[in-house]
């Protein structure tokens, strides 16, 4: 996949970093580590000559990568450090990131812990009790996890779903999704992992992981959170 140049202009003087997704189909942020280390992967073949900063041909050139901690809650608590790729823009002297699809901007809890956490939530919010706490309850004790936690997962996943949900209509069924059918956001999150086919009891890693593919394909962007890029200059 060639990326090509991402970034808008009208935001790119803003930008102190930019974040770009990172496509793959590794099955865990864990496998995708391994392959980093022992130089399995060819960024510059993913990435194509142009730079993403300014479109150059062989402007960009690899820098040393960062480490950043990812917390990850299913099967099991597992808390490591992961490398991210970076890259210099020669032209423009500004750095950017490939991060794994499996991780969330500023999230240090990966893709599949958020949502692995918001479907246990979601059963219990249907069995009539509190999904936040129930949630909060279920997951690993040693992963510290809490309800206002929880809650704010809750909320970033459901803006996501309605930023993307134009898009997401063109491959699932969302006719019972959206503010105007609930103004609850536990079933409004429900509706949605059932519109994806992710249950508890289904094989809803590789389902997430497939959709997140999907819709960065598709969009270049991430489904969660926010880049660096597009973040108010006071968040950096």
């Amino acid at each position: 996949m060639v990326v090509g140049a991402l970034v808008p202009a009208s935001r790119e003087k803003a930008a102190r970093k930019i974040q770009l997704p990172y496509l793959n189909k590794y099955d865990t942020i864990w496998e995708y580590k391994k392959s980093f280390l022992s130089n399995s992967i060819d960024f510059f073949s993913y990435l194509g000559p142009a730079c993403p900063i300014c479109g150059g041909v062989d402007c960009y050139r690899q820098i040393t990568p960062y480490f950043r901690y990812a917390i990850d809650l299913f099967p099991g608590f597992k808390k490591k450090r992961v490398p991210v790729s970076r890259f210099l823009c020669r032209r423009k002297g500004r750095t950017f990131s490939l991060l794994p699809i499996q991780l969330i901007p500023y999230f240090h809890y990966t893709a599949a812990a958020v949502i692995g956490t918001l479907l246990v939530g979601f059963k219990w919010w249907r069995m009539g009790r509190r999904g936040l706490f129930g949630a909060s309850l279920e997951v690993d004790p040693d992963s510290l996890l809490t309800p206002y936690l929880v809650a704010y997962w809750l909320k970033a996943v459901v803006r996501g779903f309605r930023r993307a949900h134009a898009m997401l209509r063109r491959f699932f069924d969302l006719s019972n999704t959206g503010t105007s059918v609930t103004h609850e956001l536990w079933e409004e999150v429900g509706h949605y992992f059932l519109a994806f086919g992710m249950k508890l009891h289904s094989p809803w890693p590789s389902l997430l992981l497939a959709f997140l593919h999907r819709y960065s394909l598709t969009t270049t962007q991430f489904l969660f959170g926010t880049a660096s890029q597009y973040r108010a200059s006071r968040s950096h």
